[in-house]
């Protein structure tokens, strides 16, 4: 796209696990050469896979980066909670073929996860993150009328493999193995070892990413 050979250093707003697919990601990235937006834009969807599109471009202040002037990120979890599958979902969601997922239950252990909380019961052995506290503003479930039950969680950032974690505890109360209240006594045990399965990285979708007007500390 600009007719050099060294490599163009970008950063996202996060990164997200293989298998974990994306509806928005923010990049950001300085060229050496000027090129107006729309040439980015045809240059970027020149050289990608089908599968990755860059939908618009913008130029940013020098001082920009995705990931400090994030405000907050929505991840969604789908699952498909019936016996067949759906050809159209595969690979976007988890397929579990068992007997119907206790929803209120669910629902009702999801409050336990919200706000500012130390998450190292549902942080992954390998996470580098000097600090395991972080913000979650909001948590939901919803069931359609297929057997999809979406799980989703909006916050600033999420420790590796938190939200993941955080689903395969859910579905350990919506299956009756452990009771909504434990959900909380995990949390303040600060106990990986407590916490369900980590759920499989192809049922988890960055949905959205909102940011601030201006930098923010990371």
């Amino acid at each position: 796209m600009c007719g050099l050979d060294d490599p163009i250093r970008v950063v996202a707003t996060g990164r997200t696990d293989s298998s974990v697919h994306a509806e928005m990601q923010i990049v950001g990235f300085c060229l050496p050469v000027h090129r107006a937006p729309h040439q980015v834009i045809a240059g970027i969807n020149q050289h990608t896979p089908d599968d990755i599109v860059c939908l618009d471009a913008a130029p940013m202040p020098d001082d920009f980066n995705p990931r400090g002037w994030t405000k907050s990120k929505l991840y969604r979890y789908r699952i498909l909670n019936r016996f067949s599958p759906c050809p159209f979902r595969n690979g976007v969601v988890w397929h579990l073929k068992g007997r119907r997922l206790d929803i209120p239950a669910i629902a009702s252990a999801l409050p336990a996860l919200v706000g500012q909380h130390d998450f190292t019961s549902f942080r992954a052995a390998r996470c580098s993150a000097q600090s395991t506290v972080r913000t979650i503003n909001d948590g939901r479930i919803r069931e359609l009328e297929d057997g999809e039950i979406q799980i989703e969680f909006e916050g600033h950032g999420f420790l590796r493999h938190q939200v993941r974690i955080m689903v395969g505890t859910l579905i350990d109360v919506g299956r009756g193995r452990i009771p909504p209240t434990r959900v909380a006594e995990i949390l303040d045990a600060q106990d990986r070892a407590l916490a369900g399965r980590t759920a499989p990285a192809h049922g988890l979708t960055l949905v959205s990413v909102e940011l601030y007007d201006g930098p923010r500390t990371v």
